[in-house]
């Protein structure tokens, strides 16, 4: 063990000096052919070797090429930089190392209180029992449909369990354009098939169109498909956009279909004292899945999936097999009883510790400071001569277009494809691109609680400078 004492140290420093060089260096850099290999293309080695050792090759090889999304001026995807608490407390989870399947431990009592407090942030009621952790979103994603998929058989006195969906009805699915694709991957998984997955339109300001979801919900019903769920967004991943969640959860109603939200990057958007009315109605989903390790900054992984009912994921997931059955076990079962993972980590420490750190005025204070910049990035954008804002701000996501004056429409399209890469490149800022209304577009994501506004300037002049290097 005085081995292992001596190399937490270096571990603690190695740590500590990491996360304060970030901001000072490039947000982003290549890795060097002689350290891809390294990476990439190591022998199995035949005999171990020091633990102070592992800690040099570390140090030499892996934390010079992160992904960035520790530095301030990173704006792409929707990755946060770690929180201090969660990567204080991570490997005190690993050094556990329990599995939070059941049981009577600290890993199972404690994801108790880290679900219920998620579902207090985002005001969604909970039930003991109705929520748990998961890998991220997609997880969560597969678990709520798979739920949902069980609750409309049993409604034609079926269990999906026993026999499948053979010979069952269509089931259709309505997801915007705008909707992310881990639910197309659900329904395939699922067998529920991407055939019966329909994309509803959008409106101006990306969110879902409620008039063409009921054509869409009516024209199946016709055709003799049952319409059975909708995922509403309440961040897209795009845009930011929140659909009118209390218009679609009426549509839900109207009709009988289990109605999910994906909140997995901005369900916490709630929190922004301006943007509360924009969210009404996202506690009246049956389902509602967000990812801690998005806005919050649990250390990756940790996503959640919260449910109305806790019955419906039970009777979904639900066997006990002989070796794992407990007598002594509450009445609220084990965590494995409400999804697919038997052996599950402990996740819980790094969310607990997150929420516990910051507390809820330093998470609302977090999510003010990033949409207050997203609002300001918008600003820049509106009173600019070569850039167009595409989408309203409403989270803390921003998506726009660089518009040189004397370039024409198509040297335009292509430029904006190639701007990330070569912003990217350039290693003083981060941001990725996407498409919308079938253009290329430019997105920036703010979740960095250091952002700056001095750091969108940068930004801005980044592209304008990786425009002109691509151009030239």
């Amino acid at each position: 063990m005085s081995d292992l004492r001596r190399a937490g140290r270096s571990v603690a420093d190695m740590t500590a000096d990491h996360l304060a060089a970030v901001p000072g260096g490039p947000v982003w850099r290549p890795v060097p052919e002689a350290d891809r290999s390294w990476l990439s293309q190591q022998q199995l080695p035949p005999v171990g070797r020091p633990l102070q050792d592992l800690l040099h090759d570390v140090r030499d090889h892996v934390l010079p090429y992160p992904m960035g999304n520790g530095h301030p001026r990173f704006f792409g995807w929707v990755n946060s930089p770690p929180s201090p608490a969660g990567v204080l407390v991570a490997p005190l989870a690993a050094a556990m190392n329990p599995s939070c399947a059941g049981g009577d431990h600290a890993g199972v009592l404690l994801e108790r209180t880290a679900v219920r407090w998620l579902a207090e942030l985002v005001d969604f009621p909970h039930q003991p029992g109705a929520g748990l952790l998961t890998s991220g979103a997609s997880m969560a994603t597969v678990i709520a449909l798979a739920t949902a998929r069980q609750w409309a058989a049993r409604q034609q006195g079926r269990d999906i369990r026993e026999t499948g969906l053979y010979g069952h009805h269509p089931l259709a699915i309505y997801l915007s354009a705008e909707g992310h694709s881990c639910l197309r991957k659900a329904a395939e998984l699922l067998g529920l098939g991407s055939q019966y997955l329909r994309t509803v339109p959008v409106d101006d300001s990306f969110r879902m169109d409620t008039s063409a979801l009921r054509r869409l919900i009516t024209a199946d019903m016709r055709a003799g498909v049952r319409p059975f769920f909708v995922a509403a967004s309440a961040g897209t991943v795009n845009t930011g956009a929140v659909d009118p969640l209390e218009e679609v959860a009426g549509i839900a109603r109207e009709h009988g279909l289990w109605f999910h939200i994906d909140g997995a990057y901005g369900a916490l958007g709630i929190l922004a004292e301006e943007a509360g009315p924009v969210y009404t109605g996202m506690e009246l989903a049956d389902s509602l899945a967000l990812d801690p390790h998005k806005w919050l900054g649990v250390p990756v992984d940790c996503g959640c999936v919260l449910f109305r009912d806790p019955a419906g994921p039970r009777d979904t997931f639900s066997f006990i097999p002989p070796y794992l059955r407990d007598d002594d076990a509450d009445e609220l079962g084990w965590f494995s009883e409400y999804g697919p993972e038997q052996t599950r980590p402990f996740r819980a420490l790094r969310v607990w510790a997150t929420i516990a750190h910051l507390g809820r005025d330093g998470i609302v204070q977090l999510v003010q400071r990033t949409t207050t910049l997203a609002r300001t990035l918008a600003a820049m954008i509106e009173a600019s001569d070569d850039f167009d804002l595409l989408a309203p701000a409403v989270t803390s996501v921003i998506a726009f277009r660089h518009r040189p004056t004397a370039l024409g429409a198509t040297t335009t399209e292509a430029l904006n494809q190639a701007i990330p890469a070569a912003v990217q490149h350039r290693g003083r800022a981060f941001l990725t691109g996407t498409r919308l209304s079938g253009a290329a577009a430019l997105r920036a994501c703010i979740l960095h609680p250091d952002t700056t506004e001095a750091d969108l300037t940068v930004l801005l002049d980044e592209i304008r400078t990786a425009a002109k290097e691509v151009t030239a």
